[in-house]
């Protein structure tokens, strides 16, 4: 027989267990299986509105929230800093990931842009955002009227013209490329393509050496506050809410922290719907803004933020469906079908070989299922989640389709292009 007092002592030890089981969201910490490896890593990002969700997730204790407490996120320099910090990883002083342009984990995996073509593979747990980037123009061209279509800068461009990006083989150079020859303009024959650091663009524009760059914000609007240019497009009007940043992390830090990882991703989702409502944009701007961070006044950030551009010419738009998503649309959902349009790109323009097994690639690096076990954990309901892995045919401001089916077809169909060959 149980004396009464032991009795007792069991049911309030059980009552105990039911509490704590109860107040653990699916149980899943009572079994010690998504508690974090370690509660410090480095992310690395670069002073662009699209790293917003890292710092957010710093400053509103949401890794903290994940069991992360010493999440560091650190400035770099520019995008070849973060490739060369990535390399050293984190133990060796460098980062363990990033806020970074989506091809980057890509040519790194690959080998293409590391010393000694050296592979040092990544994964993507996360899109950051969509939209959000533009090309802008030079105030001495602006009489030429060079909108979406780049033909007009045709009478004034030369071999020595220079249209600045940030990163060869990144982002912006492939929006700058694509607008360009969609305009009749070859990127490696009519003009100079050069690399300029994001926060280094409008510094370089005011000394009048460029014609024109493409970088993520607050670089382009502090460009037309500044009366040194104006945009002649915003990226989402080159393609409506294409893919940008992306949360990478280094391969072997993930396997061997897989549940750090996936601490890292849900606080970053849970930032990202956060810097998506309305009502926080202004406390978005107002903490990114700050020397800690970019050092930039919330005067060049705000207003694109919310969607209203001011495009330095004889245009203003308010409420643009086109600006920077961080969530909504299923912005934060690393599409593999996006990532393959990014890799058909950089064939298209030498980067990559043409021989490159562009799938077997995207097996590497994605790992969209960490991305709905993180959403999962960040609390997002299933009716939120995109139904499949595939966004569909992709159309571009001139007309051109990308099937993710059939990038071959879409390659053939582009006539300027510098392949690499074998």
């Amino acid at each position: 027989m149980t004396h009464p007092t032991r009795r007792r002592a069991i049911a309030a030890t059980a009552a105990l267990l039911a509490a704590a089981r109860a107040a653990t969201p699916r149980g899943a910490f009572a079994q010690g299986t998504t508690v974090p490896e370690v509660k410090k890593a480095t992310l690395g990002y670069i002073a662009l509105t699209d790293s917003a969700p890292l710092i957010i997730a710093k400053e509103k204790g949401l890794f903290a929230k994940h069991g992360m407490p010493e999440v560091e996120v650190a400035k770099q320099a520019s995008w070849g800093a973060t490739r060369d910090n990535l390399v050293l990883g984190g133990g060796a002083g460098g980062i363990d990931g990033a806020h970074i342009l989506t091809p980057m984990p890509y040519l790194m995996t690959a080998g293409r842009i590391t010393q000694n073509s050296q592979p040092v593979p990544m994964v993507i747990t996360a899109r950051l955002n969509t939209n959000g980037q533009a090309i802008s123009v030079a105030e001495k061209h602006k009489a030429l009227g060079a909108r979406l279509d780049a033909a007009p800068l045709k009478k004034v461009l030369t071999p020595d013209s220079k249209m600045a990006v940030t990163f060869r083989g990144g982002t912006h150079d492939l929006w700058m490329r694509y607008w360009l020859a969609a305009a009749g303009i070859d990127p490696d024959k009519d003009v100079q393509t050069i690399v300029v650091p994001p926060p280094q663009m409008v510094a370089n524009m005011k000394v009048g050496t460029m014609d024109a760059f493409c970088v993520g914000e607050p670089w382009n609007d502090q460009l037309v506050n500044q009366k040194l240019g104006y945009s002649a497009l915003i990226t989402g009007e080159l393609w409506k809410d294409h893919p940008e940043k992306s949360l990478a992390l280094r391969a072997d830090w993930a396997a061997q922290n897989p549940n750090a990882a996936r601490a890292i991703t849900a606080a970053v989702i849970e930032a990202q719907r956060w810097c998506d409502e309305a009502a926080n944009k202004q406390e978005m701007c107002a903490i990114i803004g700050r020397r800690a961070w970019f050092n930039v006044p919330v005067a060049d950030i705000i207003d694109r933020s919310l969607g209203n551009i001011d495009y330095g010419d004889d245009r203003k738009v308010e409420n643009s469906p086109l600006l920077m998503k961080f969530w909504r649309d299923h912005a934060s959902y690393p599409f593999p079908s996006h990532d393959l349009w990014f890799l058909t790109e950089d064939i298209r323009w030498g980067v990559l070989a043409e021989t490159t097994d562009t799938r077997a690639l995207i097996a590497q690096v994605n790992r969209e299922k960490l991305w709905r076990e993180a959403a999962e954990m960040a609390g997002v309901k299933a009716a939120e989640l995109p139904s499949g892995t595939n966004r569909g045919r992709e159309t571009f401001f001139d007309g051109k389709v990308f099937d993710p089916e059939n990038p071959a077809a879409y390659l053939a169909s582009l006539s300027i292009k510098k392949l690499a060959g074998a």
